[in-house]
């Protein structure tokens, strides 16, 4: 069997490649670009535009392919509104198409791909499970919302579809948002909060999410799909506190009234002067937690990495880096 990645080079696939390989795996990515990485002195790379079907159809999938699908376009760099759709679509809804379009012509039938607890928008049920009711707030949200109607459309078919709904993945070499977080704090600056900081934020570690996909494989793939997050995330306040403790800084905590920021962020929005995306600040001071049990019971999953862990090992990367320091991205436990 081989494992076919697509998006394997990017940031999830960076560290599942590696671990399937490790495993004595015959292991392929297909990408658009190809890093300087050690795991391709045994992973074969194949140049792929998942935008483009004939690129994904000279992949060459066979019959007995384990599938991965990790091409995705974030929410990081932030794109006005008139783009959004023409940003996210191409390769999140679309590439999604011509990959599963090419397994089914090669007779391919087992695929772990991954969307965005996003879908889920505003919370109505707490913990969030699978079956939270679905409104995502945007463009990225709907985008991998569509990907899985069309993943529900091919199981009618006979696939094999494992869905996994990430919440934030952190990891080493992915900052995004955070980097301008660790300049407020480095500054001795206040870092504002959307509300009060009372509700809690979870992440999940990059390392967590590619032994989900491992695990997704080795269960034989089921036709479900799963939250990815971090179990009993701290508050706002006391992820943000202690990091800023850690550095040694004298930054302090900002409160402030939600509803009036968020309206402020709606109208630079409409200004085409966006400082976040709609979907990350319209929840910012909700309670979104995931509830990951189901990976638990039907995969043997169990997220590994603690919030307060990640975002500190993330702090540690973006400090090294700035004091000129290579970080051994294998030996980090997150970013």
């Amino acid at each position: 069997m081989r494992h076919v990645i697509f998006g394997g080079d990017g940031f999830v696939g960076r560290h599942l490649a590696p671990k399937l390989a490790a495993d004595g795996e015959n292991v392929v990515v297909a990408d658009i670009v190809k890093s300087d990485l050690p795991h391709y002195r045994s992973v074969r790379f194949i140049t792929c535009d998942v935008t483009n079907p004939a690129s994904v159809a000279a992949v060459g999938l066979k019959a007995d392919d384990m599938v991965y699908n990790l091409s995705a376009k974030m929410l990081s760099p932030i794109q006005v509104r008139a783009k959004r759709h023409d940003f996210f679509f191409p390769v999140n809804f679309h590439g999604t198409g011509h990959i599963i379009q090419a397994m089914d012509k090669a007779g391919s039938s087992k695929l772990v791909h991954y969307t965005t607890d996003m879908i889920y928008g505003h919370t109505v049920v707490l913990p969030m499970t699978e079956d939270h009711p679905v409104a995502p707030l945007g463009e990225y949200g709907l985008s991998k919302l569509r990907t899985e109607e069309l993943a529900a459309e091919w199981r009618r078919r006979g696939m094999s579809i494992s869905l996994f709904r990430p919440r934030l993945i952190i990891g080493p070499g992915r900052l995004g948002i955070l980097e301008k977080l660790f300049k407020l704090i480095d500054w001795n600056l206040p870092v504002p909060m959307i509300g009060s900081g009372r509700n809690p934020y979870q992440f999940i570690s990059v390392f967590d999410c590619a032994e989900a996909a491992r695990a997704a494989w080795k269960a034989g793939v089921p036709n479900e799909a799963y939250n990815l997050g971090s179990l009993n995330p701290p508050s706002v306040r006391k992820l943000l506190g202690d990091l800023i403790k850690h550095a040694g800084s004298r930054s302090i905590l900002l409160p402030t009234p939600g509803w009036a920021v968020k309206r402020t962020l709606d109208l630079l929005d409409l200004m085409n002067m966006p400082i976040m995306d709609p979907e990350q600040y319209l929840i910012a001071d909700e309670e979104c937690v995931l509830d990951v049990s189901k990976a638990e019971r039907q995969l043997g999953w169990v997220p590994q990495y603690r919030d307060e862990d990640m975002l500190i090992a993330a702090y540690s990367e973006y400090r090294a880096k700035k004091d000129g320091h290579a970080v051994a991205t294998e030996h980090v436990p997150a970013e």
